[in-house]
């Protein structure tokens, strides 16, 4: 059972900056610049620290939310995709004229009782 997962489209543009930039981590960002989006840094760029929750792996890239963030989304299930445009970051996919949005969905109850037990 994932909690995170990732569109077709959008880990093929993983690929694709994995191949120029090495290893690298996804992390939702918590609402500067352009709003709350999935950013992708190269490992080495973003720092983390206990406040960071790993909630899974898409395309062999981690997925961090700080945890205050969780607290909001701790319900959700997340999908990352991409779409045309420019967001406000500094995420690798922004020169390539695309920007990584996420998709959320209400976890089910199975997923609910797995991934936040009581």
């Amino acid at each position: 059972m994932k909690r995170v997962e990732i569109t077709e489209e959008a880990a093929k543009v993983v690929q694709q900056l994995k191949a120029k930039h090495g290893e690298l981590i996804f992390h939702q960002s918590g609402g500067c610049c352009d709003g709350s989006a999935p950013m992708i840094f190269e490992k080495e760029d973003m720092y983390l620290d206990e406040s960071d929750i790993l909630l899974g792996e898409v395309e062999g890239v981690n997925f961090y939310m700080n945890q205050d963030q969780y607290e909001y989304w701790k319900h959700t299930h997340l999908t990352v995709d991409v779409t045309k445009g420019r967001g406000a970051s500094f995420s690798l996919e922004i020169p390539l004229g695309l920007r990584f949005l996420i998709h959320s969905r209400l976890l089910s109850e199975e997923e609910a009782s797995f991934f936040n037990p009581k």
